[in-house]
């Protein structure tokens, strides 16, 4: 058993050192055994005994889990326990003596909650359709192109197979609108001329609803009264 004194009132402890006396911070000997059985005293002969569960720096505390330890502890020994826990303040302790050392070889397979083993395979094909999808995002963005030719490019794409080619949008890969992209514009080899007036017909449509939508009038947003008179 190690019994750990504090030093004439300041936060430190003597530690064996051969050949002088040597001091750490109480919380740096108190954080070097974590998971350690100790009985503690603090200010008024107050004694606490339990298992050191953490120690913080910034907040000068240390918590204990003063739960009697369980017959046979697993190798995570600390988080095995069950919990009654106190929060002491570093300052106030003035001894601590070490009950029994926390056991070691814990792995990631006894830590509690459980951590779950990542499928890589799965990481890599989340990764991989991510990457597809911003490249055929950028696919559909014209380059060189205004708002007006992107908007009829992402009306024409929502039913019928629609691509660029330079500044020209290519519809059913026989249909090829060169801008301003009218009606007009629409072009397609002699023996295409069925797609070409479907194209023309759903192309015609899409101009009319983004002219609409361009000529809206804003719809003003309610005002509450005033205040004030």
């Amino acid at each position: 058993m190690a019994d750990t004194k504090r030093q004439s009132g300041k936060n430190a402890v003597a530690t064996p050192n051969v050949g002088g006396a040597a001091t750490v911070p109480l919380e740096t000997a108190l954080s070097a055994v974590i998971g350690a059985r100790v009985r503690i005293a603090v200010g008024g002969k107050i004694v606490h005994e339990g298992t050191i569960f953490a120690v913080c720096p910034i907040t000068n505390l240390l918590a204990i889990n003063t739960a009697p330890p369980p017959p046979t502890p697993a190798s995570n020994f600390a988080a095995s326990q069950p919990g009654d826990y106190r929060i002491l303040p570093i300052s106030d302790i003035r001894s601590f003596d070490i009950l029994s050392l926390p056991l070691t070889g814990a792995t990631f397979e006894d830590a509690l909650p459980n951590i779950g083993t990542v499928d890589m395979k799965a990481v890599k094909a989340r990764e991989e359709a991510a990457i597809r999808k911003l490249q055929e995002k950028e696919l559909r963005r014209g380059k060189g192109v205004g708002k007006e030719g992107q908007d009829i490019f992402n009306a024409l794409e929502r039913t019928l197979p629609t691509r660029w080619h330079e500044t020209s949008i290519v519809v059913l890969d026989s249909v090829m609108i060169a801008p301003p992209y009218r009606v007009e514009d629409c072009k397609t080899p002699q023996n295409q001329q069925a797609a070409l007036t479907r194209v023309k017909k759903v192309l015609e449509m899409e101009r009319k609803k983004i002219a609409d939508r361009s000529n809206r009038p804003a719809v003003p947003l309610p005002q509450g009264p005033r205040k004030g008179g």
